[in-house]
């Protein structure tokens, strides 16, 4: 297992849990956030961010955090497995927000220098709370997609993060079992 995705909502967990896979699996870890912002919350150019995220994915191993969804094309092709953090929104929308309340005006590890944490409505609202409506089906149906050719884990609650978690490296290379049944692709409700 060298090249790992972690995705979900804002606020699933997904940076700690791709620090977690890359110390087990002993990669390096890949913040998307942290390289995609620059210093005052700019955004790049849409073809230089592309450039940059197929530059990311060509190395040889990984683990990558993030959605950027509009370009999961190469890394996804290159990708050995893939972990959703499919949690419900009541548990990603509340850290998310508990997050930017206890990190307020501080940068965090895994965003950007110079892009201390603010609370952006705009944000919550387009971003995190409507998750499940914008993001969601496009999120199931490729994973549909790619589910024969790549190892898929959909962790649909605290519960399958901590089994996940306590059974790395193992979890990458066989089906964990948690109290809602084995952890791997099983389609979305």
């Amino acid at each position: 297992m060298q090249r790992v995705m972690v995705i979900g909502a804002s606020g699933a967990g997904k940076s700690t849990l791709a620090r977690r896979i890359g110390t087990a699996l002993g990669l390096p870890v890949i913040h998307l956030d942290r390289e995609f912002w620059r210093p005052g919350w700019v955004e790049p150019d849409a073809d230089e961010w592309l450039e940059r995220l197929d530059a990311l994915a060509a190395r040889e191993c990984w683990v990558i955090d993030g959605n950027q969804s509009r370009g999961w094309g190469f890394r996804l092709a290159r990708a050995d497995a893939i972990v959703w953090l499919d949690l419900p929104r009541r548990v990603y929308f509340t850290r998310a927000v508990l997050r930017s309340l206890r990190n307020l005006g501080r940068e965090r590890a895994d965003i950007g220098p110079g892009c201390p944490e603010r609370i952006d409505l705009k944000f919550l609202a387009h971003w995190v709370w409507s998750y499940p409506v914008r993001a969601r089906p496009r999120t199931i149906a490729t994973l549909d997609r790619v589910r024969n050719e790549k190892r898929v884990f959909i962790l649909r609650s605290s519960t399958d993060v901590r089994v996940f978690e306590a059974g790395l490296p193992a979890s990458l290379t066989g089906i964990a079992e948690s109290a809602t049944g084995p952890i791997a692709f099983r389609p979305p409700t």
